[in-house]
């Protein structure tokens, strides 16, 4: 089906269990796979970006299982993918490619790296270049800075010169780097990434840190400008954990806690809670800001409508540079604020599965919303009374998808066109969506 009819409705509340974190999981699978031993892998997220890296690492010889009790059983090689010369299709994944990439180029064999056309428009000139600082070779197979490229066996010795790297436009190259480094034999005090300029969605950093940290690699950090990796000849390689389980994804958990606030709630999402190690559950303290009543448990978040006199939103005005996803869920939520809600800081929109500044500001008008669109911000004043039987446009864009169901808690039917996108990250999206709304 190429659309799907939502709404209209008024009310929300259930309970939800989220599936994983998209970010976690395409981590934990590339971080298992380069470590010595056998990691077995908890609820890890059954989508198409998870889906796009397994089948990566089987291609470059490692293996793994899912024997059906909800887990994956990946054999680590070591930092050494077995397979040396392969064509992987990365399709619109960006957690996979960027990440694999950088692998791959420390790697010693001779890849082709490609993906959907959308990928091919979504820069990687900087990861590139901060891994031709240390000997990499790669060219660019289409246009230079973007994907296809094509990876050369690296020279015999890699050297460890500082990285250097861009950090406003994805903090995905900094991940990249920064979990490549220790497969680098480096010796003194292992390898410095230095980062230029300043770092946009700094908690992505963090997961990243994090996770290394579960596989035996401690990263010194000064501020968020240099990082200090060990290499591999200081014994520093990754290993197994033995066991690790994915959270919750706590981008997802935002389209839930927004239904909750605006059709009245209770809605519960279970999988992520206050101790959640993802940025984005800093969602709630925006959404808490406009007047959301929320309650965060150790493992769940519950929303139960707003506080204030009138029963809407508040309008807000804020710097939204450390949570660029969950900010579309924001965005349609300041539908339903008081006033004009300005998003600040959000230029790496631009390069995500879409130019999400850009489509947004013209599906947030298509419902009546009077919208101003800047390099890097949105204003959103909300309609009147919002425009019904709205056919959302999704870009083959699974945020833009889930973002807008909410749309049909504003009393109207909302269409959203090509609803299977969601498949990215949360296949059965609007199933669960359904099961909380009336």
């Amino acid at each position: 089906m190429n659309f799907l009819d939502l709404g209209p409705f008024s009310r929300a509340s259930g309970t939800i269990k989220l599936p994983g974190s998209k970010s976690i999981s395409n981590r934990v699978l590339l971080l298992a796979a380069l470590s010595q031993g056998v990691t077995v892998v908890h609820d890890l997220l059954a989508s198409d970006d998870t889906h796009v890296m397994l089948e990566a690492l089987r291609t470059l010889g490692v293996q793994w299982e899912q024997p059906g009790d909800g887990s994956t059983i990946v054999h680590g090689v070591g930092g050494n993918f077995p397979v040396k010369q392969a064509t992987l299709f990365m399709g619109n994944a960006g957690t996979a490619i960027r990440p694999l990439t950088a692998a791959l180029a420390l790697n010693r064999g001779d890849y082709h790296v490609s993906g959907v056309p959308r990928m091919h428009e979504r820069p990687i000139g900087d990861l590139v270049d901060g891994l031709r600082q240390i000997g990499a070779r790669i060219d660019y197979t289409g246009q230079p800075g973007f994907p296809p490229l094509h990876i050369h066996p690296a020279d015999a010795q890699l050297n460890q010169a500082p990285i250097r790297v861009r950090g406003d436009v994805s903090s995905q190259f900094l991940t990249a780097l920064l979990m490549a480094a220790p497969l680098l034999r480096a010796s003194g005090d292992g390898v410095e990434i230095l980062v230029d300029g300043e770092l946009i969605s700094k908690p992505y950093i963090d997961i990243t840190l994090r996770l290394m940290s579960r596989f035996g690699v401690q990263v010194q950090r000064d501020g968020w400008q240099r990082f200090m990796v060990p290499g591999a000849a200081q014994g520093n390689g990754y290993r197994s954990p033995g066991a690790i389980h994915v959270e919750g994804d706590a981008s997802s958990a935002s389209y839930f806690i927004a239904a909750g606030a605006i059709g009245g709630g209770p809605v519960t999402v279970e999988g992520v809670g206050r101790d959640s190690i993802q940025g984005d559950i800093r969602f709630v303290d925006a959404l808490e800001q406009m007047g959301a009543n929320i309650t965060l448990g150790e493992h769940s978040i519950v929303a139960h409508g707003v506080s204030t006199k009138h029963g809407k939103l508040r309008a807000i005005d804020m710097d939204f540079n450390h949570i660029p996803d969950a900010t579309m869920t924001i965005a349609v939520a300041a539908l339903f604020a008081d006033g004009t809600s300005c998003l600040r800081n959000i230029g790496s929109w631009r390069v995500k599965e879409t130019d999400r500044l850009a489509a947004m500001a013209t599906e947030l008008r298509k419902l009546g919303a009077d919208v101003e669109e800047g390099a890097d911000f949105l204003c959103i004043t909300p309609p009147s009374i919002f425009c019904g039987n709205a056919a959302i446009d999704t870009y083959d864009d699974h945020r833009m998808a889930m973002c807008f169901s909410l749309a049909s808690l504003g009393g109207v039917p909302v269409r959203i066109n090509d609803p299977g996108c969601v498949a990215k990250t949360f296949p059965d999206y609007f199933a669960e969506f359904g099961r909380i709304v009336d």
